[in-house]
């Protein structure tokens, strides 16, 4: 129990200085777009404005947990889906539709017999993973 706390501890520090280390990038990355660059305020608002529907989608409820348990598990049938989350069917099959519209997941069917689909991520759907992951570990901190 004791190495598993040593390793649990090892392992959230990595994973923090892996994040300060991507967080410095994006801001120095910003920073140099923001001083090579002459963007008004409106082109500003205009920009931010057309990335809301993306965010609407992910901050919606069990979109992010459906994405996360994909990344883990990779390709997921629907039934093992609705029981790793818990989530009603019809709930699961709207967010599944949502998602595969927007590019963060792919269906798959193979015909059988029996009929059987697989959800996985796509490479979208895996990066938003990825660029969500430090969000959500920063936001849960006291």
């Amino acid at each position: 129990m004791k190495a598993n706390r040593a390793l649990n501890m090892e392992l959230r520090r990595l994973v923090e200085a892996r994040l300060q280390q991507t967080l410095r990038g994006i801001e120095d990355t910003l920073n140099q777009i923001i001083a090579n660059q002459e963007t008004t305020v409106k082109e500003l608002k205009e920009d931010l404005k057309s990335l809301e529907p993306s965010f609407n989608i992910l901050l919606q409820k069990w979109s992010l947990e459906i994405l996360y348990t994909l990344f883990l598990k990779t390709a997921t049938g629907f039934g093992e889906l609705k029981k790793i989350l818990g989530v009603n069917s019809r709930t699961l099959s709207d967010k599944l539709k949502t998602l595969k519209h927007h590019g963060y997941i792919e269906r798959d069917v193979n015909t059988g017999p029996p009929l059987r689909v697989n959800y996985r991520l796509t490479p979208k759907g895996k990066n938003i993973v990825l660029l969500a992951l430090p969000l959500l570990y920063y936001s849960s901190q006291p």
